[in-house]
């Protein structure tokens, strides 16, 4: 087995140190204070740091589902309560929206009366425009660039937002986007207030200086309008919140008193922990663990996701993805099965983004199977062999959000592809920086010459699931299209969606398109996940929905 340039031995120091640095962060957490009666849930992350607190979180949807959803809300949310059904958009912040029967770039949003944020000022319109304003607008005094690539290539059409009344506002799109409902769950909505306080006290010669302070010192004590509210948070070793018991909705107002979330990004000091009993909920837990687990008495949940675990190609001059047989052969050579039972069964393999069955199938021409005789086929045809194999290589983590168990599912498909005449290398890195350069694209020296990403995907909505990474109008630094892939018949497939507001006739035009995506093959497509993770049986109420996120607020402790 081939790897360059990272070596097995780095691998086993990488895991050494992940096991200390989650013992060292382990020892922390048993500082929690004790408080009489305080029910507090201890979670182990897969990320190796606290995700963004600010109001837009980074790690991915780790980030998201740890430090976004149970502190902020967003206009739009996810519900997350149900287990046996994909999960839908209900109204946030917003009680209800409605795209401007004349004009398709104009939306008008109905904003929910009564809710306050943490630090005790009020939600409204111009809450929604300065939240808008800043990731969008460079001229307003909170812009604030780091957290523009998390939101402005999440909603790539929105362009402003304008007060109509205290409870209305209106949201303008660069083109009529059916998609943006969905695109502002990932807009959480921070305190202006509470930003403006942090601003007045700040230190700097500029007010780009007191602002950039500003951020800092919210982020360390941030104010939302969630579940819970931030009580104390030491970087790269814990964040800890508490219930917020004024919460606008009766239904998520917590009954867990505190959490408290450790970034622990190694499977085996991840489960370790929970065995020990310091913690008591696990993130993508070892899965040569799965059995001792559930011997202990602790629930193994798992689910449906709309998720895809693969490595995305690279469409740049000079790669050797640009043959559309060698992208079929690396397909058709993965052994699926063989991964699955490597994984403890915690996958799900795939035929696409989106399963069979579901409204975007679109029953693609190219079937994805295992198929080795095929896959050896088509490579000879693209004139490769094993003396004269294809060198591919590809940028994968060690750990992180939604990453599943990156190290050994990589040399799993290394392993497989070898048999198919391909010379696979690897180029490990961590979490966060492989985030981020797979918004910088194939092209950016942070590739360091790799052909292929592999980052883990939600695959909810038709943006995130299909279009971010086909359009020739998301190439980086715009969105997550990092291999460059795109023409115009798939720009075409792509307006026809976003231009139909009926769901029925979306539906019918995502088909098509997930249908040509399949067929040019600009993934190789490795694992569904199912988001597995490990709790004592002291948390109850657990909802594992069929979706990336899962909700703290409705559980509760024993």
């Amino acid at each position: 087995m081939k790897r360059n340039p990272t070596p097995r031995p780095v691998h086993a120091r990488r895991a050494a140190a992940g096991l200390v640095f989650g013992l060292a962060t382990l020892a922390a957490a048993l500082a929690v204070p004790a408080h009489a009666q305080e029910k507090v849930l201890r979670i182990a992350m897969t990320a190796a740091d606290i995700p963004r607190t600010l109001g837009q979180p980074d790690q991915g949807f780790e980030g998201n589902r740890f430090t976004g959803i149970p502190m902020y809300d967003a206009l739009t949310h996810w519900d997350l309560s149900k287990a046996d059904a994909p999960s839908v958009l209900i109204p946030g912040l917003a009680l209800s929206w409605a795209v401007d029967a004349k004009d398709k770039t104009k939306w008008v949003f109905r904003l929910r009366p009564g809710v306050k944020f943490h630090d005790g000022s009020d939600f409204n319109a111009d809450a929604v425009v300065w939240n808008v304003r800043k990731v969008l607008d460079k001229d307003a005094v909170h812009f604030d660039a780091s957290q523009v690539g998390v939101t402005a290539s999440r909603m790539p059409t929105l362009r402003s937002a304008r007060k109509i009344d205290n409870l209305t506002v209106e949201l303008t799109t660069s083109e009529p986007d059916s998609f943006l409902p969905i695109n502002l769950t990932n807009l959480f909505m921070a305190s202006p207030a509470h930003w403006q306080k942090k601003f007045d006290a700040a230190p700097g010669a500029t007010p780009a200086d007191k602002a950039k302070a500003a951020w800092t010192a919210f982020a360390a004590d941030a104010s939302g309008t969630g579940p819970f509210r931030m009580a104390r948070f030491v970087p790269r070793e814990r964040l800890e919140v508490v219930a917020n018991k004024a919460y606008w909705d009766p239904k998520r107002t917590p009954k867990i008193d505190r959490v408290v979330m450790l970034p622990m990004p190694e499977a085996n000091a991840r489960t370790a922990a929970l065995l020990s009993g310091q913690v008591d909920w696990i993130e993508a837990p070892a899965p040569d663990a799965m059995g001792a687990i559930q011997s202990r008495g602790h629930k193994i949940y798992f689910n449906q996701q709309p998720h895809v675990w693969p490595w995305q190609l690279s469409f740049a001059e000079g790669s050797p993805w640009l043959d559309k047989r060698v992208r079929h052969a690396a397909n058709l050579c993965v052994d699926r099965l063989g991964l699955m039972k490597l994984l403890g069964g915690m996958m799900s393999p795939p035929k696409g983004t989106v399963p069979p069955g579901h409204p975007w199938w679109g029953n693609p021409k190219f079937d994805i199977r295992y198929d080795v005789a095929a896959a050896q086929k088509l490579m000879q045809e693209a004139g490769h062999s094993a003396a004269k194999p294809l060198k591919v290589k590809v940028q994968i983590s060690a750990s992180g959000s939604g990453q599943m168990q990156p190290l050994p599912m990589n040399e799993f498909v290394q392993q497989s592809l070898k048999q198919c005449y391909f010379d696979v290398q690897f180029d490990v890195i961590e979490w966060n920086t492989l985030f981020t350069n797979w918004r910088r694209g194939a092209k950016d020296p942070t590739a360091n010459g790799a052909n292929a990403i592999n980052v883990s995907f939600s695959a909810m909505d038709p943006f995130f699931a299909m279009v971010r990474f086909v359009s020739t109008k998301t190439f980086p630094p715009v969105s997550n299209n990092w291999g460059y892939f795109g023409n115009a018949e798939i720009d075409k497939l792509i307006a026809d969606a976003r231009t139909s507001f009926d769901d029925k006739a979306r539906d019918a035009a995502l088909a098509r398109l997930h249908a040509r995506i399949v067929e040019e093959a600009p993934f190789i497509w490795i694992a569904h996940d199912v988001g597995p993770r490990a709790m004592t049986s002291r948390v109850e109420g657990v909802v594992q929905p069929r979706s990336w996120f899962i909700d703290i607020a409705t559980m509760s402790m024993k």
